[in-house]
């Protein structure tokens, strides 16, 4: 079907505001105390000012920058997860738009009921498509202009880590909750034969976050913590210049330390096997990346023993999976480590382009960790999307054919050289989004060896 006839739904200005957003069923009380507490949008007869014009244009972009004031009710008792959501969203893509599209993993995994979506404090259209909430501006936002875009919702946590259940879920005691703010995004399947990572997010300057819960809880989030109420139900935190922000509870983690440079590393657990082989993993992961790629960009590093799955990279904090093999930590810590430079600080199209962050992060971790080895796949192509490699072939493919393809390029180049461009590639593309073809340019650019000869093979697409 025509992605653009799935919109023609989104009412023209006018129209769509006398679309009601709020379903018959009424908010929980926790929310609607939320919704109280933040400042919720006034009635019809105090409509703020709006910069949406008359028209469409039926176009998006994800070149926005939004900034997000989120609370979140948790019960971790009954796993209900319920979101009040403001982005303040301005339009820096120079061209202009009738819709944003939201990523929202909740939408797939925590069976979610919107409650409101308002445009500058009014009801719109809004459809959710796969993991993705599309929101009907009303009309347009030229370039320059800016609007809040409100989201509420309910979801419930999963209880299992099976599938994709470990993204979002409260199991073996740990909250789980990974994407669940409403994020400025584009339109991207969520089912893919593999463990490939469908999402791709520009930076926010900033998130502020309030957290009530039902029982005092240890959080850890993407952000640093500023408040903290007397009786441990709420929490405010504050993140900077993140792609993203994770949060992961327990009413029962402990945690170690240790410094790197001025960087506080921090490890949340559970269960405390490992943990000093964990922590030590983490500190020199951070300690060789920062001296092989530049500044690690924030004041803390969290590792946290998220509830199982896979291991999982978000800006400042990193999951290690609830049991996972103590022969594959120290590689698993570096992989996710290295995720901090490619993904959180140079991002790009995970979904389409995983070679970016996943081939270079599994470069760097068997650089650190000295366990680089061949692929058990035959040779392919790695300019592909997730959604066209199968499931036993993707890690071996992407991440081992792809960093040891990195590995031959070092070589090729010269250590001094290479590390030199990469560093020189992460400080000029910090907090943006850049596609495959530009980090084969930058190495290929920084040598008098023909690197396209080892390229054009395996990424037909861009030669």
């Amino acid at each position: 079907m025509d992605r653009r006839a799935r919109y023609r739904h989104l009412l023209p200005f006018g129209l769509a505001l006398i679309v009601s957003t709020v379903v018959s069923a009424p908010a929980t009380a926790a929310v609607e105390r939320a919704e109280t507490a933040e400042g919720s949008a006034a009635p019809a007869a105090g409509l703020a000012a709006t910069q949406i014009v008359p028209g469409s244009v039926n176009h998006t972009t994800i070149n926005l920058t939004a900034t997000y004031a989120v609370t979140l009710s948790l019960r971790y008792g009954t796993r209900a997860f319920n979101v009040n959501s403001t982005a303040t969203i301005v339009n820096t893509s120079g061209v202009a738009i009738d819709r944003v599209e939201l990523d929202l993993v909740p939408a797939r995994l925590g069976h979610i009921a919107l409650r409101t979506v308002e445009v500058d404090g009014r009801g719109v259209a809004r459809h959710i498509d796969d993991q993705t909430v599309i929101v009907g501006l009303g009309g347009i936002l030229p370039p320059g202009a800016s609007v809040k875009v409100r989201v509420q919702y309910t979801s419930t946590l999963r209880s299992t880590i099976g599938g994709s259940d470990w993204m979002f879920t409260r199991a073996n005691g740990i909250v789980d909750a990974y994407r669940w703010i409403p994020w400025v995004s584009r339109a991207t399947p969520f089912d893919r034969p593999n463990n490939g990572d469908p999402f791709q997010t520009p930076v926010s300057p900033l998130v502020a976050l309030k957290v009530q819960t039902d029982r005092p809880l240890r959080l850890v989030t993407s952000g640093r913590r500023t408040f903290v109420s007397a009786d441990g139900l709420t929490q405010r935190f504050e993140a900077r210049n993140v792609r993203d922000v994770t949060l992961t509870a327990a009413p029962d983690f402990h945690s170690i330390s240790t410094l790197v440079g001025t960087t506080r590393v921090r490890y949340s657990y559970r269960s405390s096997a490992n943990r000093a082989t964990i922590l030590d993993a983490a500190a020199d992961a951070l300690r060789a990346l920062q001296s092989r790629l530049g500044p690690y960009p924030y004041t803390t590093f969290d590792v946290v023993q998220s509830a199982g799955g896979y291991g999982m990279e978000s800006p400042a904090l990193i999951w290690i999976p609830y049991g996972v093999s103590s022969a594959n930590l120290r590689y698993l810590v570096s992989h996710e480590t290295a995720h901090q430079w490619f993904y959180s600080l140079v991002g790009n199209d995970q979904a389409n382009q995983p070679f970016v962050d996943e081939a270079m992060a599994d470069f760097l971790a068997r650089d650190i960790t000295r366990t680089r080895r061949a692929s058990r796949c035959s040779t392919s192509t790695l300019d592909r999307s997730i959604y066209q490699y199968s499931g036993s072939c993707y890690y071996e493919v992407i991440y081992i054919q792809g960093g040891n393809l990195i590995d031959t390029v070092r070589s090729k180049m010269g250590a001094t050289r290479f590390w030199s461009t990469l560093r020189t590639f992460v400080a000029d593309n910090r907090d943006r989004l850049v596609r495959t073809p530009s980090l084969l340019r930058a190495l290929d650019d920084a040598t008098p060896v023909d690197l396209s000869i080892l390229f054009r093979p395996r990424f037909p697409r861009f030669y």
